[in-house]
């Protein structure tokens, strides 16, 4: 660990000496002199004096040094039955079209553009080409219901909406343009224009206003590239707030760029040419990310997918594209992988195919709980790298460096804290923790490059939900612990630990051991209120495909498992098998709406949300099982 802890310390102690020699790795148009500077609440701002454009970094620049024939993007659509290849040139003469096409229509530097596609190669070059403009896009996830689309228009006031013509799933076309419509009519901000990508599955009437996306490209003239700020916004993309009010996170130009760069080579051990390959979405953070920016700024491949981890057609998607586009490094969320070991328990779909290329698997998004972590370690014979980060800091904040200084991996933990990052643990009283001891996992500041400039149009909002908590330190909302090598256990949300008749106790940890039962394919762990206790807790089981036991003898080996392992003081008594968890999009387990269902309190359907039948099951069986107190009440 000898050099990790040369660079981490450097990184901390130096900080405008270590960002200077990362930045010297981007194509500046005008190089920064001031690399750290602070605005007036004392929170970090990164090159603000440099000028550059991230399209610039990204194509062009790889154009000019003679990349321009590599592929940039393997487009692979199981759903359409399409794939397409993309070289350097041919995606960046394609988004100099199209930024032509938006300058025909009045966008310029500093404008806001909504992007409501999916996972198509249009989507990219939709956000480079503001990028291109030095217009700052907002990709909304594509099948978002009208209202939650409607409330980003408003925060965001764009001058033009940028849509695909239909979304598709496994078992059906979605149309994006009535859901375009109806947000439009909610709005309070009309935008100038909608362009629209036609699509063959589902073709959209067009109406005043709205333009073709073809026929706007085919008149339309290149344009150049807008030199822009270290500074100035590149994208809002919007998270959920404890308000209702969803967060516009800010990120700038000059960090995003140089930190994306230096990720690619220290976390994910990354060489240009090579393609990396992210299961997620452009609608998420992930996929702005590792789609669409990191990979092209650092001069590899990047692979977009228009499917899913199964169904398309099978459980052995992943090692198909893996093999076929010979990928060296792959970044998907630990959910996605419980889908596949659920339906493919013992990897027998990965015998069909060859993927010697991949050196490494990294998994964020949520917590990659042991017994996932072991299934995959035992079937790849691969390095299976938990990391963690958030939307708000755009790139890792803890992760095993394959490209710097790879270290024993400790199942549960996101190893160690990224250079940059200066990853605390407090307690209440604001002390810093013991060893092995549970606290607020914080980031002292400075925050480094690429992390959130801001909260679009609310700098007090900023600073409240991140900054005030703890002054001086990032506030994470996660609570965990570093051990005594020095390893971060991220051990989930603040909210996900539970206080029992006064002692607090970690759902994460009861997840664990939920896990490792051999019949459990998926688990959440929840705290629901309980009036002699306080809160005790609650596990929701999904059991692995061809179970055919006992439900009522699972539930009870689970609760036993959990008294043995962790003790009675656990208090879990009740366990209950489902078919389904409700979930996000990107996989998250929605346990925040889990607990609201079990206390019987009123909830809605959250816009976020992948199945909607899922909720219903899940309270009903609540319901049938007379879980918590308020649903214990009802039936008095």
């Amino acid at each position: 660990m000898r050099a990790y802890h040369a660079e981490h310390q450097r990184s901390i102690d130096q900080p405008n000496d270590f960002w200077k020699e990362q930045a010297r790795r981007i194509p500046w148009f005008k190089p920064p002199e001031t690399i750290l500077s602070y605005d007036d609440q004392n929170h970090a701002r990164w090159y603000e004096d440099g000028e550059l454009n991230t399209c610039h970094a990204a194509l062009d620049h790889h154009v000019e040094t003679g990349r321009g024939e590599q592929p940039a993007i393997h487009w692979d659509s199981p759903v359409t039955g399409q794939r397409r290849t993309l070289t350097y040139r041919e995606l960046r003469d394609d988004v100099a079209k199209f930024a032509g096409a938006l300058a025909s229509l009045g966008v310029a530097k500093g404008d806001r553009v909504v992007i409501y596609m999916p996972m198509v190669p249009e989507a990219l070059v939709a956000m480079y080409a503001c990028a291109r403009l030095g217009a700052v896009h907002s990709v909304v996830f594509g099948g978002f219901a009208a209202h939650e689309l409607a409330v980003r228009i408003d925060d965001a006031e764009p001058r033009i909406v940028i849509a695909a013509s239909c979304g598709i799933e496994i078992d059906r076309v979605l149309p994006y343009k009535p859901i375009l419509d109806q947000a439009l009519a909610q709005s309070q901000h009309r935008p100038a224009a909608c362009i629209v990508l036609q699509r063959e599955q589902a073709r959209a009437d067009l109406g005043p206003g709205d333009h073709d996306w073809q026929t706007l490209v085919s008149a339309a003239s290149p344009v150049d590239c807008v030199p822009v700020r270290g500074t100035d916004p590149l994208y809002i993309l919007y998270t959920s707030g404890t308000t209702g009010k969803p967060k516009g996170v800010v990120r700038d130009n000059g960090g995003h760029a140089v930190a994306l760069h230096y990720s690619m080579e220290r976390i994910y051990g990354m060489s240009p040419g090579e393609v990396f390959f992210s299961a997620s979405d452009v609608g998420w953070v992930v996929g702005h990310s590792y789609i669409v920016y990191a990979p092209l700024i650092y001069g590899c491949t990047t692979v977009v997918y228009e499917g899913k981890p199964v169904r398309t057609p099978d459980a052995g998607s992943f090692w198909r594209l893996i093999s076929e586009y010979q990928v060296k490094a792959f970044f998907t969320a630990p959910t996605a992988f419980r889908a596949i070991k659920k339906e493919d328990p013992d990897g027998r779909l990965l015998e069909k195919y060859d993927i010697s290329c991949l050196r490494a698997l990294f998994l964020a998004g949520e917590r990659l709980d042991p017994p996932t972590f072991h299934w995959l370690e035992d079937l790849l014979k691969i390095p299976v790298i938990d990391h963690w980060w958030q939307t708000e800091t755009g790139w890792p904040i803890a992760a095993n460096l394959q490209g710097l200084d790879p270290m024993p991996v400790k199942a549960g933990s996101a190893t160690v804290p990224v250079p940059g990052f200066n990853v605390q643990i407090l307690d209440r009283s604001a002390e810093t923790t013991a060893p092995c001891e549970q606290g607020s996992v914080v980031i002292q500041e400075p925050m480094p490059p690429g992390c959130l400039a801001g909260i679009w149009h609310d700098p007090k909002r900023f600073h409240s939900a991140y900054m005030a908590a703890f002054p001086g330190y990032y506030l994470t909302g996660d609570a965990g612990y570093i051990d005594q090598d020095g390893y971060l256990f991220v051990m989930g949300r603040t909210d996900d630990v539970i206080n029992v008749a006064g002692h607090r106790l970690s759902t994460g940890e009861m997840e664990e051991v939920v896990g490792s039962h051999p019949a459990v394919a998926e688990c959440a762990v929840i705290g629901i209120q309980d009036d002699l206790k306080g809160q005790v807790p609650l596990g929701l089981v999904i059991p692995k495909d061809g179970f055919d036991g006992d439900t009522d003898k699972l539930e009870r080996e689970l609760v036993a498992l959990v008294r043995e392992q962790i003790g009675a003081i656990a208090c879990l008594k009740q366990m209950l098998v489902v078919s389904r968890l409700p979930k996000t999009r990107s996989g998250k387990i929605l346990r925040k709406l889990l607990r609201t269902i079990a206390d019987g309190e009123e909830f809605g359907l959250p816009s976020t949300i992948d199945d909607p039948a899922s909720l219903q099951d899940v309270h009903d069986t609540m319901i049938d099982r007379r879980v918590g107190e308020a649903h214990k009440a009802r039936l008095r």
